[in-house]
């Protein structure tokens, strides 16, 4: 499995993804999956890879949070949890995420 996080540089949001990210991984049982860090630095990259805020989880490439209508663009990314926005997917969404791209 490939995972990606995409963030803008000195986002508040990549630490603790990264952490989700690692909880979700290890409560899976996937120890050994590692995962990269990407810096999505300016606007055109963002256009040009569909970049719609920080942070962006892909998995296998794949967006599954995503939501059409999104503009590309170096912006801090909003997720719905429990009907409120936050800055990062529910845990439980993400691992749903992991477990259907296994």
């Amino acid at each position: 499995m490939e995972i990606e996080i995409q963030v803008v540089p000195d986002c508040p949001n990549e630490k603790p993804a990264a952490e989700q990210l690692r909880r979700a991984l290890d409560g899976l049982g996937l120890t050994d999956t590692m995962f990269t860090t990407r810096i999505i630095a300016d606007q055109a990259e963002a256009e040009r890879i569909g970049f719609t805020g920080s942070p962006t989880i892909l998995i296998n490439g794949r967006d599954p949070f995503l939501e059409s209508g999104r503009p590309a663009g170096l912006t801090c990314r909003v997720y719905r949890t429990a009907g409120r926005p936050t800055g990062l997917p529910g845990a439980d969404r993400l691992r749903e995420a992991l477990i259907s791209a296994l």
